[in-house]
C-alpha cells in the first residue's frame, strides 16, 4: 500500500496502553477463559456481532468503556499497523461519503474505530486479540487489537499490509449494513429462526461485507492512489485463510457446513472479487449479494 503522506482518520479511539477496566489475566471479568477464546475465534473471527456468545458465556454484555483518547499527533511516527488501519479507515470515509449520497440519497455516518491492546470492553461484550476484529452495532464502533496482524501472518499465513486493510474494510462493511438495515434483518432471523437458519443468515451478512470491502478496494485502486501491485492478492489470501471451512479444518480437522457463519474460503474470495471488479454499490446490487449464495 502507498501509505506515505496519506491522511489518517480522526474517528480513532486509541485505547492502547490501558486495559479497558479489565484484568490482564487469562479470564475476563465475565468468566471467558482460554477455551472460550478458542470458540470465539472459530465462530466470530472477522466480523459480525459477538454479543450472543459473549453474553451467554459472561452473563450479559459488558458495559462499554467511557474513556477516550486521541491517536498520536504525528501519525507517521506511529506503528505501521496503526497507520494502515487509520489511513484505510480514512479512505473508506472518503469513498463511502461519496457513494452513499449517489446510491442511497443519504449521508454516510462514519463509524469510530477503537484500537486497543490486550483486552477491552464494547457495548457488545468482551474484546481481545483472540476474538478478532469485529463491529458492534450497539455502539457503532469497530474494535481491533493490532496484534491481530501477527495472527494473520503467523496462524493464517496471510501477510501484507493490505490483508489488514481488507479486515478494516470488511468491518466498515458491517457498519454500512447496519445503516442500511441488513444487520437488523439478520438479527430477526437469529431471534426467531432455527440455529441452521441463523447461521445461514450470518453467512449472507458476512459475504455481503466481503463484497462491500471489494467495492471500497475498487475505488481505492482507481482513484485513491493507495494500492500497489500485489495488494489485491494479499486481500484474497486473507479472505481464503479465514473461510469457515479453512478455520474448521485447521482447528478441529473436519468441516461442519451447517455451522458455518462466515462462508467458505472460495465464497469469501468470490464475493470480495465481485465487489472489486464491479464497484457497484447500488441497492439492487447489495440486495442481490445479500440473498444469493452463489454467483
Amino acid at each position: 500500500m502507498k501509505l506515505e503522506g496519506k491522511e489518517g482518520s480522526k474517528n480513532i479511539d486509541d485505547r492502547r496502553g490501558r486495559r479497558g477496566g479489565m484484568s490482564g489475566g487469562t479470564k475476563a471479568a465475565g468468566g471467558i477463559g482460554l477455551g472460550g477464546l478458542i470458540i470465539v475465534i472459530i465462530i466470530m473471527l472477522m466480523g459480525g456481532d459477538p454479543s450472543e456468545y459473549l453474553g451467554a458465556a459472561g452473563g450479559g454484555a459488558a458495559a462499554p468503556s467511557t474513556q477516550t483518547s486521541a491517536p498520536a499527533q504525528n501519525l507517521e511516527e506511529d506503528t505501521e499497523e496503526f497507520q494502515i488501519v487509520s489511513k484505510t479507515l480514512r479512505d473508506n470515509e472518503k469513498i463511502w461519503g461519496q457513494l452513499f449520497p449517489q446510491n442511497f440519497n443519504r449521508r454516510y455516518q462514519e463509524p469510530i474505530l477503537v484500537v486497543f491492546e490486550g483486552q477491552d470492553r464494547s457495548a457488545c461484550g468482551f474484546a481481545s486479540a483472540a476474538t478478532g476484529p469485529f463491529y458492534c452495532p450497539a455502539d457503532q464502533k469497530v474494535y481491533i487489537d493490532l496484534q491481530f496482524a501477527d495472527l494473520l501472518r503467523k496462524r493464517f499465513r496471510a501477510p501484507g499490509d493490505f490483508a489488514l486493510a481488507y479486515v478494516v474494510a470488511h468491518e466498515v462493511g458491517h457498519h454500512i449494513q447496519n445503516q442500511l438495515g441488513y444487520s437488523q434483518q439478520v438479527s430477526q432471523v437469529r431471534q426467531r429462526g432455527s440455529e441452521k437458519q441463523a447461521n445461514a443468515a450470518s453467512v449472507r451478512l458476512e459475504l455481503q461485507a466481503d463484497y462491500l470491502a471489494g467495492v471500497w478496494a475498487h475505488y481505492a485502486d482507481r482513484y485513491s492512489n493507495l494500492l500497489e501491485e500485489g495488494d489485491i492478492r494479499e486481500a484474497l489470501v486473507a479472505a481464503s485463510a479465514i473461510g469457515d471451512d479453512a478455520i474448521q479444518k485447521q482447528s478441529q480437522g473436519y468441516v461442519v457446513p451447517d455451522s458455518f457463519t462466515h462462508g467458505t474460503s472460495e465464497q469469501r474470495v468470490r464475493y470480495f472479487t465481485a465487489g472489486y471488479k464491479s464497484g457497484d454499490a447500488s441497492k439492487n446490487s447489495l440486495d442481490y449479494f445479500f440473498t444469493a449464495r452463489e454467483l
